[in-house]
């Protein structure tokens, strides 16, 4: 496994937020993780990036232990984080936020190889690379924050609600091309609160309810799941 967590739990002072997460993702495809509002999703990616520190439990990324590691280093090792929410940098362009993805990097001419490949992957964005990413409708914007990530040579991409507040044409398009990522080489945690386009994407499912792993199993079973299909699915 790429990816191991084992027994995580977190807290917010006083409140637990993951009550003994388990889950692995494999060295290829896509694994989800669905669920409620606070069910722990993000949290879940948050401590797997070093944005949040586990109480207990361990993480391994390539067969070494990270979660007592700073996130620069996590994303030194190849783990790279799209957040809820996009958190593009605002005043700069296009072109600048995503030359920040590669900011550990010292290779150069493959920085730049790097730039004309998301450009390529994202015909919009090199139209709009002189744009103030503040300018950019919803999906442009996940768009620079996917390639921002894919900047850091990732290993593997951790993406927290890419489908939020866009357009069903866009969601389309969001699927797209974080299966193409996962084709390419680059393997996926999604989080997704649109639970039939998670399950439709990911090859292994994980449903988190209250902080714990409620359900998991081959995303093909959980979409006939019965709790699964009533509690997410709307059957």
């Amino acid at each position: 496994m790429l990816l191991e967590v084992r027994n995580l739990h977190v807290h917010y002072q006083k409140v637990a937020a993951l009550k003994g997460v388990s889950l692995e993702v494999p060295s290829g495809g896509i694994v989800t993780i669905i669920g409620a509002n606070g069910a722990g999703k993000s949290t879940t990616l948050r401590s797997i990036s070093g944005l949040t520190k586990p109480s207990k439990g361990e993480i391994h990324f390539n067969g070494e232990r990270i979660d007592n590691l700073p996130a620069e280093k996590i994303v030194a090792r190849g783990i790279a984080h799209v957040p809820e929410g996009r958190r593009v940098f605002p005043d700069l362009t296009v072109e600048e936020n995503l030359r920040i993805g590669a900011f550990l990097r010292t290779d150069k001419a493959k920085i730049e190889s790097d730039i004309e490949d998301i450009f390529q992957r994202f015909p919009r964005l090199k139209e709009r690379r002189t744009q103030w990413a503040r300018t950019l409708s919803g999906g442009e914007q996940q768009m620079v924050a996917i390639g921002r990530a894919l900047m850091s040579g990732p290993k593997l991409l951790l993406l927290d609600e890419p489908s939020m507040g866009l357009s069903p044409v866009m969601v389309q398009e969001m699927a797209r091309i974080v299966s193409d990522i996962a084709e390419r080489g680059v393997p996926v945690v999604l989080v997704e609160q649109n639970a039939g386009l998670a399950l439709k994407l990911a090859s292994y499912a994980y449903v988190l309810e209250i902080g714990t792993v409620a359900v998991e199993g081959k995303a093909a079973d959980l979409k006939a799941n019965d709790h699964v299909r009533r509690a997410y699915l709307g059957a």
